[in-house]
């Protein structure tokens, strides 16, 4: 039976992170609200969910993944589950911890990337709060997007297998997600995500590479890869690229 992800159809988002673990993983896998509204897919499909009054462990907000009577929701709970069923989090308890702490820092990192464009409040429109965008833009284009990245490049350096990837020597979706996160500075921060990944050659070879694996890259090149867009998390404004 193959998985079920729920996330909203127009956008990346959060879902991002754990399609490109399912794609990379050649899993079954079905992108519910994306089928046509007539075999059940569609937002109008994923908002019933969400507001199911029978669910007894209701999801907050997408992305949830259903595994048969399983239901798991926020990506790296998601990821925590699907990783050693897709042979994604390396070997063992301590890699696989290990995989799952590497998500939860690049999870801050999308965090903090939304929230440069949505400072004040997610209910209000960008235009409504852009001089603050502008300020936060700042900080996290001249401090943050270093210091993540800069932990990364630590993190890559210090690896015992080498640095092609971040947990041992194979292909975990702690990888898969850095991937997700520098693609989607690169397309929001241009210049900024330039500069920085100049000073991390491990990341930017990192993010060459996955994008290179074969079933990644089929799936960039596919109608499933939804394009970047200014309704999604990372969002490209020329002002806030500095």
């Amino acid at each position: 039976m193959p998985y079920q992800l729920h996330y909203w159809p127009t956008i990346q988002g959060r879902g991002e992170f754990v399609r490109l673990a399912l794609e990379a993983a050649g899993a079954d896998y079905v992108d519910v609200a994306r089928l046509p509204e007539g075999e059940g897919g569609g937002g109008s499909a994923l908002g019933e969910r969400l507001d199911d009054p029978e669910a007894a462990r209701p999801a907050f907000a997408p992305p949830f993944l259903v595994d048969g009577d399983i239901v798991v929701g926020q990506t790296a709970a998601i990821l925590l589950y699907l990783g050693p069923r897709l042979g994604l989090s390396g070997v063992g308890e301590s890699d696989g911890l290990w995989t799952h702490q590497l998500q939860l820092t690049i999870a801050d990192a999308v965090a903090e990337a939304h929230d440069t464009h949505h400072p004040i409040s997610v209910g209000a429109y960008y235009e409504d709060q852009r001089d603050a965008a502008v300020q936060r833009a700042k900080a996290f284009r001249e401090e943050r997007i270093p210091k993540f990245l800069g932990w990364f490049e630590r993190v890559l350096q210090r690896n015992p297998a080498g640095s092609q990837h971040l947990v041992g020597d194979t292909l975990t979706y702690a990888d898969l997600s850095l991937f997700q996160l520098v693609d989607g500075l690169r397309y929001a921060f241009p210049k900024a995500s330039a500069r920085a990944l100049a000073a991390t050659p491990a990341v930017e070879r990192l993010h060459a590479n996955v994008k290179r694996r074969q079933r990644v890259h089929d799936y960039l090149q596919s109608p499933r890869r939804i394009a970047f867009n200014e309704d999604g998390i990372f969002r490209r404004y020329a002002e806030l690229d500095g």
